[in-house]
């Protein structure tokens, strides 16, 4: 193997070793790295660690890609399990649990990516494509179900007139041939996924439901009725 692609990989398993002990940071304090602690835990002196990461919003602009992308990965995998594709409400409830799955088993890095902004930390526009694909797989079982025929245009609905704009413009830039309102109520459906899992991984329903697997597969069941799902 030539000397630079031993370069490349020692390289590559460096930042991975950062990420990993990164990611423990993170489950045991939050989002508050520090690029000396990470570097202390490896048996490094602290300069040494900016030759792989340049600085702390570096790293974690690194993790929240690979956050997003390992959650991108969940909802992909979880739709592509579902053999039946014209089944629309299985594949919503599949990727619906996907999501939440993924982040009881990551709760950390689902923080990261959904808690409190970092204090003076703004994400790149680099983490907006990542970040996209788990919403696009529920839009996309949209799309597919109307485009095959399976779910019917339900017609004009009462979107105030601002967000009918909005989604008119991100329909046309990511979901060409989907009617609005099929897209206003799938907006709905992803947001209040994301809020479900949110409200359980924070602490909001604790005392009051005990029977997380079967609550949260009722409310998923609620937004594919909203959405229309068959």
């Amino acid at each position: 193997m030539p000397a630079a692609a031993i370069r490349a990989r020692a390289r590559a398993e460096m930042i991975n070793e950062i990420k990993t002990i990164a990611r423990r940071h993170l489950a045991a304090e939050g989002a508050n790295l520090s690029l000396r602690a990470v570097a202390r835990d490896m048996g490094m002196v602290s300069s040494a660690i900016y030759r792989y990461v340049p600085s702390r919003d570096e790293l974690l602009t690194a993790l929240i890609l690979d956050g997003y992308q390992a959650l991108g990965d969940a909802a992909e995998a979880a739709d592509a399990e579902v053999t039946a594709r014209t089944d629309l409400r299985g594949r919503w409830l599949a990727v619906s649990h996907a999501v939440r799955r993924w982040a009881l088993a990551h709760p950390a890095e689902y923080a990261l990516l959904f808690g409190s902004p970092v204090p003076g930390y703004a994400a790149p526009q680099e983490t907006t494509v990542a970040a996209s694909r788990t919403p696009t797989t529920l839009i996309r079982i949209l799309l597919d179900g109307f485009t095959t025929g399976v779910l019917a245009d339900p017609g004009p609905d009462e979107l105030p007139g601002p967000v009918h704009a909005d989604l008119v413009a991100v329909r046309d830039h990511l979901f060409a041939g989907l009617p609005e309102t099929l897209l206003a109520r799938g907006s709905v459906g992803w947001i209040h996924c994301f809020g479900a899992v949110s409200f359980e991984l924070f602490g909001q329903l604790d005392g009051l439901i005990t029977a997380r697997d079967e609550y949260f597969d009722h409310q998923m069941r609620r937004m594919a009725d909203l959405i229309g799902l068959p």
